[in-house]
């Protein structure tokens, strides 16, 4: 892996896969989200996905042991040669090591943290749409979407910590606006 690793941070609903979507065009790199690999996996019926079911349902993190082979594996593949943007991973300090250690295994390391910051307010609202628009059962009921956000606050925000004591760059944007606006304001930034 020769090419700049970056990580999609930011709490559930501040548009991290939108975004991931948009950035994966325009820096030619893949993006690989654990959320969208585990509702896949869920989808089409597989042994994990059984696995990780009502994890997700209640809203809790799914073992870091299923997350880490599963990253490990993607990580593995010829087309993140070229660099990697990881959105949902790592979720904790523990997976944030684990990443750093597999980065480093192939002379590679986080050369970017992006943290999306939005208050608490707007990203409730904009949870509930997404249940109703993309039929999200996990973002409909507002006891998981607390959970969801307090998880994160606990368990993901210290990577960032984790990644300003190394030599990524770690940006913080304002998540706040259009689509366009804050991918304009993340573009800037890298």
């Amino acid at each position: 892996m020769t090419g700049k690793n970056y990580l999609l941070f930011g709490p559930p609903g501040a548009g991290k896969g939108t975004q991931a979507k948009i950035l994966e065009q325009q820096l030619s790199i893949p993006h690989v989200s654990t959320g969208d690999m585990f509702r896949e996996h869920l989808k089409t019926g597989t042994e994990l996905g059984k696995r990780v079911k009502e994890i997700l349902a209640a809203g809790e993190l799914v073992p870091d042991e299923i997350t880490n082979e599963m990253v490990r594996q993607r990580l593995s593949l010829d087309d993140v040669a070229r660099g990697v943007l990881l959105d949902g991973f790592p979720r904790n300090v523990a997976q944030a090591k684990f990443l750093d250690s597999i980065l480093a295994e192939r002379e590679a390391s986080v050369g970017q943290v992006i943290v999306i910051e939005l208050a608490e307010s707007e990203l409730v609202t904009r949870m509930k749409g997404r249940a109703e628009k993309e039929g999200r059962t996990d973002d409909a009921d507002p006891a998981v979407i607390q959970n969801r956000i307090e998880t994160y606050r606990r368990e993901s925000e210290p990577c960032v910590a984790h990644y300003e004591g190394t030599a990524a760059v770690v940006t913080k944007v304002n998540g706040l606006g259009s689509i366009e606006e804050v991918t304009e304001r993340i573009l800037r930034e890298i």
